[in-house]
């Protein structure tokens, strides 16, 4: 299985492009690990068709494919101008008229969907449009009008986005569109669901509660987009299962200058804080429209995976470029590259002290045994993937098999980088039974050969999150029988 030899995994984003019959599964044996489905587009009835499209072809071609629902959120979009697009010139007035009945846009003025941002703007604001291609300072506030004087010169066309620099707008994270959408995604099984705009804990907090009331235990993902969220960041990624920067709307509001470092703080700060993390938003944005990427494209995914994120991801290159299936193997082959740079050395000394956990205990014993005899492969037999997140936060040159009878853990670990999920059911079995049976499966499909040591994590009451408190090492005898070297 050539895909295990990538340890970084690719999320690509659903849409017209990957509707054309079969590139669901050329995508996924191209070597997607998580679809995402943008509720900023679509129906109800298209993303409930996506979903057993990947379902289909992941149990055609037998992967763990997770998916990804990504919630709009509260973006503050301009209205529609009369002829769909207008031409400002740097200097000019323009005005944003935040009512109901605003008219048609023109040169002139356009509406704007959020109507309480006359209160959160004052003169010499500056607020960016269309990712910030396009400038207005604040010049009056004037009852339902924010008046503004155009700083860049170029063309608006209709619904682009609005951000303030410096961020500060009172937005809350959750719209009443998310509210319903959380419902529909919790109807559709989704993995993993994406809170965007977030600001503090609470907003990640509310989605999961409201995702319980429907039924779904999915995981959540803080997208850092607002410069809020910069202000509550640890206690964001400790609210959340993983994090995403989300580098469209936060390199708006924090400026281009301040994006590259804080990306690679917030890697860092949720790898220490054992929470999975994922990069996105134009990694290859070229390829929208050409079958290979730029070299600066290339080296902005290699630097990402060099620091450790666990997935990177594809938005507008799948959903409606022409070469989606090309940038997915573009996004492996930079993967493989950067993988290759990797240091596996583990500086223990800067480890975590004083843990609470037993099985993120056992993970560090088991990292640290890895780095120190030659082990072929780590084996965590988990039950929701917990354990498995834990090894993946150190780094090492061996993998880490996640073996889980639940298919939503399997696909939750699918996201998790340096871990394989293995479909393995150990009921019935002692734990002892268990590990050697887990090795003689591995054995069977290929991923272990005779002579093979591997660590083996588990718990004395294998069908209960959370227990694992063991760790073994053994060695694959030449039937795929194991023999015992070890235990703790």
């Amino acid at each position: 299985m050539s895909e295990q030899l990538r340890r970084t995994k690719i999320i690509a984003t659903l849409g017209p492009a990957t509707d054309r019959p079969g590139a669901i599964d050329t995508l996924i044996a191209a070597g997607v690990n998580i679809v995402r489905l943008n509720f900023s587009h679509g129906t109800v009835e298209h993303h409930a068709q996506r979903v057993a499209a990947v379902r289909n072809a992941a149990s055609r071609l037998g992967r763990e494919v997770g998916i990804l629902g990504d919630l709009q959120g509260p973006k503050i979009r301009i209205e529609k101008f009369a002829q769909g697009k207008v031409s400002l010139t740097s200097g000019q007035q323009f005005v944003l008229d935040c009512r109901a009945d605003a008219a048609p846009g023109t040169a002139e003025r356009v509406g704007c969907s959020y109507f309480g941002l006359v209160d959160d703007v004052v003169a010499g604001d500056t607020l960016l449009l269309d990712d910030g291609l396009i400038a207005l300072k604040v010049l009056a506030v004037e009852g339902c009008e924010i008046h503004t004087e155009v700083l860049t010169d170029g063309q608006l066309s209709d619904r682009k986005g609005l951000n303030r620099l410096g961020g500060g707008l009172s937005l809350g994270a959750l719209s009443d569109k998310d509210r319903e959408d959380i419902k529909h995604a919790a109807a559709l099984g989704v993995d993993f669901l994406a809170v965007s705009f977030c600001r503090s804990a609470e907003d990640i907090n509310e989605a999961r509660a409201l995702a319980h009331a429907a039924g779904s235990d999915a995981g959540f993902v803080a997208k850092v987009e607002r410069a809020e969220a910069i202000t509550n960041l640890s206690e964001i990624i400790d609210a959340s299962d993983a994090v995403m920067v989300a580098r469209g709307d936060l390199g708006v509001e924090i400026g281009d200058a301040e994006l590259p470092g804080l990306q690679k703080k917030i890697i860092r700060e949720s790898l220490e804080r054992n929470k999975v993390v994922i990069t996105a938003t134009q990694m290859l944005q070229s390829m929208v429209d050409n079958p290979i990427p730029t070299r600066a494209e290339v080296l902005d995914v290699a630097n990402s995976v060099i620091d450790g994120t666990d997935a990177v991801m594809l938005s507008a290159e799948s959903a409606s470029g022409q070469y989606p299936v090309k940038a997915v193997e573009a996004m492996v082959r930079i993967c493989m590259g950067a993988e290759r740079q990797f240091d596996h050395d583990t500086d223990f000394e800067a480890a975590k002290r004083g843990l609470s956990r037993t099985d993120e205990a056992i993970a560090m014993a088991t990292m640290f045994l890895t780095e120190h005899i030659q082990v072929r492969a780590i084996i965590a037999m988990t039950e929701s993937g917990g354990t498995a997140r834990y090894l993946s936060r150190f780094r090492s040159a061996a993998p880490i098999y996640g073996l889980s009878r639940h298919p939503g853990a399997r696909r939750r670990m699918a996201l998790m980088r340096d871990v394989f999920p293995i479909d393995f059911d150990s009921r019935g079995l002692a734990p002892r039974k268990a590990a050697r049976e887990a090795v003689k499966h591995l054995f069977q499909l290929g991923l272990l050969s005779a002579g093979d040591r591997v660590v083996i994590t588990s718990g004395d009451h294998m069908e209960q999150h959370g227990s694992t408190n063991t760790l073994r090492i053994l060695k694959v005898g030449q039937d795929g029988s194991a023999e015992g070297l070890g235990e703790l």
